[in-house]
């Protein structure tokens, strides 16, 4: 497991929208802006099962996380890692704490009980710190 740098945390800890990398089924790249968070050992991010970035992480773990300053866009964590776990267990809890992180709000506005919210979480293998 690589670390993630003390200097770069402020990216997984504050509000910054990152970038998901996931690999379709036909190998081709695909990225989703998501909200994430970093419990001290995994990126963690949340999404509604069933979504394509869910299909993709469950089918072909490995993915790139891209935290981009947005004070300074030289100044960036990318993440390759590959999602070691993806349990509905907490995910409720953990995006209406991502609202509060992002929106500044106690509940996520979106909540839909049709859907069973997730959280990914992605084991870091590979860490680049620019800037």
């Amino acid at each position: 497991m690589a670390a993630i740098p003390e200097g770069y945390r402020d990216l997984l800890d504050g509000p910054v929208t990152v970038s998901l990398a996931t690999i379709l089924p036909d190998g081709q790249p695909q990225v989703t802006p998501v909200w994430a968070d970093f419990d001290g050992t995994y990126i963690r991010v949340n999404t509604a099962e069933g979504r394509q970035k869910h299909k993709d992480m469950v089918a072909r773990p490995q993915v790139t996380v891209m935290a981009i300053d947005p004070a300074n866009p030289y100044r960036y964590l990318e993440v390759r890692g590959t999602v070691a776990r993806i349990t509905d267990e907490g995910a409720a809890e953990h995006i209406d704490a991502l609202a509060k992180q992002y929106l500044g709000v106690d509940r996520y506005p979106y909540h839909n009980p049709a859907e069973t919210r997730v959280i990914c979480y992605i084991e870091p293998k590979k860490v680049h710190a620019q800037g």
